[in-house]
């Protein structure tokens, strides 16, 4: 019986505890149909990154892609926690190759810009705490928790390892479902689970409030894919942050939807965020609802419109270019249509002459050649040896002026 009574007791208990916690909207994200209304941000949250552009989906974030390599991502509440009793609801996935490294932080710290887009490995003084998901020393997944009040210098320090205050062993890889990290932090410390098994806990951990919320996520050559489904704080019902939301009257009408912007971009086309049809009683909310889609959809298509124009004009602008280009250039156009006019009657020509080469004999030509040469040759064998003798003969001295110079030259000597 008193087993049956504790047990009862303790149920109501915790039922009584489960019904004081409320999700805090501004620190809170995923716990709804869309993590972003329009793709562009989360609300409440900065998000930022290195090396890359943060994928915002309508079920999660992308903080750190399977490509490129050397990533960081950061998401950071705008708001500060007012509670120091407080449970938070973690759902992430990691991917990647089989080798594949990186880290994913959860910190809630007194200075985020102290921390911004860094991991464990790389900040150097913070004040708060931080939960590490990575594979440090090569166990294939470890969970880890480290507190610092400002006074370590986690960057230059040469064993972080001794600093955890708690850890568990954890493969959180390629799992192909997210996993879910809860942190509770009461006034009995801190306990930590993982897929709603218990991974450390401790009492002496006392954390104040006006801290913030904050995510990391970095990668190293072989990158994994960090991907945040949704990040959800409870605190106690008196206990929220931001102003008290009011409670509507059952007679009180919806105001109309107003228009937003897609995008910042120049131009974007307007649209009606979506409303539940249970909120239109009226014939007249529903007539103006209609009427303010019906004008978004108007404004869209003028824009189109305003585009189509823009384009036709540059169109019509680069055929005047063109256009002009060409009348410049007719001269060249000339000259080179005269030269080729002028090929083609060489080519001509050429092919005339080899026709007539091909067609034509030659061979009486050439036996006639050939006697021509036959008969120059026989003259020159016939008469060349009498003409040579006869010119020696008339060259050559006579023998009486050869006596009469020998006989000059010995007067001349005996005188």
């Amino acid at each position: 019986m008193k087993t049956t009574a504790r047990s009862l007791l303790a149920a109501a208990i915790l039922a009584t505890t489960s019904s004081a916690l409320s999700i805090v909207d501004n620190l809170s994200f995923g716990t709804g149909d869309r993590i972003s209304p329009n793709g562009r941000g989360v609300p409440g949250w900065s998000v930022s990154a290195q090396g890359h552009s943060p994928q915002i989906l309508s079920d999660r974030i992308v903080l750190t892609p399977p490509t490129p390599a050397n990533t960081r991502g950061a998401l950071w509440a705008d708001h500060t926690l007012t509670s120091t009793d407080w449970h938070v609801d973690f759902s992430f996935r990691a991917s990647g190759e089989y080798q594949g490294s990186g880290n994913l932080q959860l910190w809630l710290v007194k200075d985020k810009n102290a921390v911004a887009q860094t991991d464990l490995y790389g900040v150097e003084k913070f004040d708060g705490l931080a939960i590490v998901i990575d594979q440090y020393n090569n166990r294939g997944g470890s969970i880890r928790g480290f507190l610092n009040d400002g006074g370590q210098n986690f960057k230059s320090h040469s064993s972080l390892e001794s600093l955890a205050f708690g850890h568990c062993d954890y493969s959180y890889r390629n799992l192909g479902r997210p996993s879910k990290l809860s942190i509770t932090h009461d006034t009995a410390g801190l306990t930590v689970k993982i897929d709603d098994k218990n991974c450390f806990s401790t009492s002496r951990v006392a954390l104040p409030s006006g801290y913030n919320f904050g995510i990391t996520a970095s990668t190293s050559e072989s990158p994994d894919s960090f991907e945040i489904y949704s990040f959800a704080v409870s605190t106690a019902f008196n206990h929220h942050t931001g102003p008290p939301v009011q409670a509507k009257r059952a007679d009180s009408k919806p105001s109309p939807p107003t228009l937003q912007k897609l995008s910042d971009l120049p131009s974007a086309p307007d649209f009606l965020p979506d409303v539940l049809p249970e909120t239109l009683t009226s014939q007249k909310e529903q007539f103006a609802d209609l009427h303010n889609r019906i004008q978004g959809v108007t404004h869209q298509i003028a824009d189109m419109y305003a585009l189509l124009a823009t384009l036709g004009h540059r169109l019509d602008e680069r055929h005047q270019e063109l256009a002009a280009s060409v009348i410049q250039h007719g001269s060249s156009r000339d000259q080179i249509g005269r030269i080729d006019h002028r090929v083609e009657e060489v080519e001509r020509t050429v092919q005339r002459i080899l026709r007539d080469v091909e067609s034509k004999d030659y061979r009486m030509q050439l036996s006639e050649m050939r006697e021509a040469v036959e008969s120059v040759r026989g003259g020159v064998s016939e008469h060349l040896p009498e003409k040579l003798g006869q010119i020696v003969r008339s060259s050559s001295p006579r023998h009486w002026s050869l006596i009469g110079v020998v006989v000059g030259v010995q007067v001349a000597l005996a005188a």
